[in-house]
């Protein structure tokens, strides 16, 4: 058995799936600017964002990369369902001349240290915010000089990331500020756009949400299920798991899971009747 690759030290790549969406026409910019909570507009091509496509009431409906190809087209990308981003979209474009066609692209998943920097090739080379990058096309490439890593290694790697995954971390009940990812997906410069009113509120009000996604760290190896229970050293519930995954590398068991934001990190929580440790999401 191979030794597991240290991601914390080296670059690894692996393939991985992402649907893919391409939103063009002469009113693609001022759509996508309407419905997603990134700057769009300030975009140049090539250029990549991450995005949250939200419910009127400001719960989410997808967490997207937006790429601007040219002036009037741009590609969408998520782990979640394409069906679930194309219906939202559909459900505003009245009156637009957009055109929305999926793609079916691959895509590899490159990670650690100098992953910018390895030798790839892609219709979408899209910066990943915890660190890395995701080659996306009809056939992207990674240079063979960059080892292969298994799913299960970059699921770890993703969790301990503090990165969520729709449809797993996230759902159509989930706020953003809730999920931890207000910082590196939202425009607070932008002017309007769907589902602005509670995210804007919260951020000028300095509000708290009332749980957070937390990480959380078991020193043995444990089969954790999504909706297993979280509880304080007195027992009391306290949160929830969404994901989990074996860390080869560090020997643990991580987990996300939301957590109520009375309870102050770094914590020592019980899950499964196992001791773990819960700590804020790296940012």
């Amino acid at each position: 058995m191979s030794t597991p690759i240290d991601l914390s030290i080296a670059v690894g790549a692996c393939p991985t799936e992402r649907a893919v969406l391409a939103v063009a026409g002469p009113d693609a910019e001022a759509f996508l600017q309407g419905q997603l909570s990134q700057d769009v507009a300030a975009l140049a091509p090539g250029q990549c964002a991450w995005s949250l496509i939200l419910q009127p009431q400001g719960r989410i409906d997808a967490l997207v990369r937006v790429t601007r190809q040219a002036a009037d087209r741009f590609i969408l990308d998520t782990d979640g369902p394409l069906e679930q981003v194309t219906a939202r979209l559909k459900r505003f474009m009245l009156r637009t001349d957009v055109t929305l066609d999926p793609l079916h692209w691959q895509c590899i998943a490159v990670r650690g240290p100098g992953a910018e920097q390895a030798a790839v090739s892609g219709e979408v080379v899209g910066p990943v915010p915890t660190g890395g990058v995701d080659v996306l096309g009809p056939a992207p490439t990674v240079s063979n000089d960059v080892p292969r890593i298994s799913p299960e290694a970059l699921e770890a790697h993703r969790i301990r990331s503090g990165f969520p995954r729709m449809g797993v971390d996230i759902d159509e009940r989930t706020i953003p500020a809730e999920a931890e990812v207000v910082p590196f997906t939202v425009s607070f410069t932008k002017g309007c756009f769907t589902g602005q009113e509670l995210v804007a509120r919260m951020d000028s009000r300095g509000s708290t949400a009332p749980r957070y996604l937390r990480l959380l760290t078991l020193d043995h190896r444990v089969e954790l299920a999504t909706g297993d229970s979280v509880a304080s050293s007195d027992g009391a519930e306290i949160g929830t798991i969404t994901s989990a995954a074996w860390d080869a590398v560090a020997g643990s068991t991580v987990a996300l899971g939301y957590i109520k934001r009375a309870v102050e990190m770094p914590a020592e929580v019980c899950v499964a009747d196992y001791p773990a440790q819960a700590s804020a999401v790296p940012r």
